[in-house]
């Protein structure tokens, strides 16, 4: 079973200062909270580094290795969490793992142990567990993952204790033999010092790191060994696109949003194969914020070649919309029983609906990641790639962002208006409701895009969207669980079983709607 471990650690070149310099910092008293420095007994870490052939996981900061030595040995996967911070997802080392290739001292990779010297040397796809392959898949696309770097490791640590002898932080101070899968690269080796948290602080952390600068060290130029050992095969970084303005050409107002909508998308796909809180929630967020830029700025991204992505995007959030449908109903339902007197629960209400959401709940995130695994998803984010890197922008693109932009904001706005008009006289208010709900998720996704450029005018659209668009989803979601309720009352009648609860329950949601119709504005 996996284990996640969250890291937040800083690295450092001992430079001019060499390592013997990291002795006498750790001799030294002073940094609050630590009352002793337990040195411990050297570390050999042997590493085997896993990408794909054009580095697609490190080029988006993730690394993903096999490592024996140490207390943690097995295969690490570490995802992007934050400046300084990787969640490291852990999984033991097994006998098919033991047996994987390796890189060889000569820079080759070698048979797995005990197999035949016939086997073909970068056969290494089955070497990565299955769960880890899965976890980046949104990532490598489906392309094969092989050794592209060993790196070994003489290791000592330096653990910081408070009063009752908890390790605060450690300090390793590391020498590093780097060997690449490519045997016409040469190896290299170089020192550096790992300031990592355990139970301390960021605090802790800037105080260590004022220790290590006021003893001639740096911060590293890379973030980790693998991308100090790849050197010049990894491509130079691009650099950060210049902050958007209202004098910035409008594309490029709306391919800053759209970029970081794709990322999030990117970032949270691992998530959601985790099961981790909310995920599912801020994937299909960042996949509707993406959809209704391309709707509501057609005449600046030209909108006939992205239909078919929006349909895309649509069927996306369709998906993981059943997940979270499942998460919102299950708190909504144990919300409400929380507060309705236990004498009016009559009957196993609550165990009902349990295993009614635990079913759903399962069978949704179960085709959601056949989804995520599928091709059709593969070829959105690729699609979705290809949308940020060439867009199909207009003329107006290259105009001022605050004048292009300004109409579309107040276009979508007028919808909204409109449909929240159309609401008293509806012959099916829910579903007029609902076109209110979605056409304000729309002005405010608009807005959002805009706002570096429109200002206040769309920060105000933003906020007043916001809370509407929580009222009326606040409605929607009673007029879905007031359809659950009579399904739920029918499954226990055939039971046998006592319906009063679920009758109430279908009356409170209805007045919780009636209250929501009350105070939605008045256009």
């Amino acid at each position: 079973m996996a284990v996640v471990v969250r890291e937040v650690e800083r690295k450092y070149d001992p430079g001019r200062a060499g390592m013997a310099a990291l002795d006498a910092v750790m001799s030294m008293p002073g940094i609050t909270g630590v009352t002793s420095v337990s040195p411990q007994d050297e570390q050999i870490l042997d590493a085997v580094y896993y990408d794909t052939a054009d580095l697609r996981l490190i080029r988006a900061g993730v690394t993903l290795r096999r490592r024996t030595g140490g207390a943690d040995a097995g295969w690490h996967l570490k995802l992007p969490a934050g400046a300084d911070t990787r969640d490291e997802i852990r999984l033991p080392l097994t006998k098919r793992a033991d047996r994987a290739p390796r890189v060889t001292a000569d820079g080759g990779v070698s048979p797995a142990a005990g197999t035949a010297r016939t086997r073909p040397r970068r056969n290494v796809q089955g070497a990565v567990p299955a769960e880890l392959t899965a976890l980046v898949r949104g990532r490598t696309r489906g392309a094969d993952l092989a050794p592209v770097v060993r790196i070994r490791t003489s290791r000592r640590v330096f653990r910081l204790l408070d009063s009752e002898d908890r390790t605060l932080a450690e300090i390793a101070a590391d020498h590093v033999t780097a060997e690449q899968a490519d045997e016409a690269a040469t190896g290299t080796s170089w020192d550096e010092v790992e300031a990592e948290l355990v139970v301390g602080d960021v605090e802790l952390l800037e105080a260590i790191d004022a220790r290590l600068r006021a003893a001639g060290m740096r911060a590293a130029d890379t973030a980790t060994k693998l991308e100090r050992a790849l050197g010049p095969r990894l491509p130079a970084p691009e650099p950060p696109n210049p902050p958007v303005t209202a004098d910035s050409a409008a594309g490029e107002v709306l391919l800053a949003y759209l970029r970081d909508q794709v990322t999030a998308i990117s970032r949270d796909d691992p998530l959601v194969r985790r099961s981790a809180p909310d995920a599912v929630h801020q994937m299909r967020v960042a996949t509707r914020r993406a959809r209704s830029v391309l709707q509501a700025f057609g005449q600046v991204i030209d909108r006939e070649p992205t239909r078919p992505l929006c349909a895309e995007l649509k069927w996306l959030a369709a998906t993981l919309g059943r997940v979270r449908d499942s998460e919102v109903l299950l708190n909504r339902f144990t919300e409400e029983l929380a507060v309705i007197p236990e004498a009016l629960v009559v009957g196993p209400v609550q165990a009902r609906i349990r295993v009614h959401f635990s079913t759903e709940y399962a069978q949704a995130l179960k085709a959601a990641l056949q989804a995520l695994d599928g091709h059709r998803y593969l070829r959105l984010l690729d699609d979705l790639d290809e949308l940020v890197a060439r867009p199909p922008l207009t003329s107006r693109a290259d105009g001022p962002a605050g004048k292009v932009l300004a109409k579309p904001v107040r276009r979508a706005k007028r919808q909204l208006r409109r449909a929240l008009a159309a609401v008293p006289s509806a012959k099916d208010r829910d579903a007029a409701i609902h076109e209110a709900r979605k056409a304000a998720k729309r002005a405010r996704y608009a807005a959002e895009a805009a706002a570096p450029a429109l200002g206040s005018r769309a920060d105000r659209q933003v906020a007043w969207t916001r809370e509407l668009q929580q009222l009326l989803g606040d409605h929607h979601d009673g007029v879905v669980a007031r359809m659950v309720l009579l399904d739920l009352a029918e499954e226990a009648r055939a039971a046998a079983e006592d319906t009063f609860t679920y009758g109430l329950m279908h009356q409170r949601q209805a007045c919780q709607n009636a209250e929501i119709e009350r105070k939605l504005p008045t256009p």
